[in-house]
């Protein structure tokens, strides 16, 4: 298992961006937490499969329909136990 903490800039807040990142990273069985953050951006940290975190990466670029997303940086961190995923974080 890896785990990956992730930036996400754009319009990425009330846009149900951490609601479909929670329903997306459920799908693949990965786990962790999406938060706001001040500056407007989106935090996501995921833990899992190599194969399930590239899909996730790969959804994170698009988002739902209503988000726009400009940018992910994401970088490999140490691993995390983590339960589920969480947007209350």
């Amino acid at each position: 298992m890896k785990c990956i903490r992730c930036n996400v800039r754009g319009r990425v807040q009330g846009v149900f961006y951490r609601a479909s990142t929670q329903q997306k990273a459920r799908e693949l069985g990965i786990t962790g937490w999406a938060r706001n953050l001040p500056d407007g951006s989106v935090e996501v940290l995921a833990c899992g499969g190599e194969a399930a975190l590239e899909e996730l990466l790969a959804w994170l670029r698009v988002g739902p329909p209503h988000a726009r997303v400009d940018g992910v940086a994401w970088e490999l961190v140490e691993e995390q136990d983590v339960e589920g995923f969480s947007t209350a974080y």
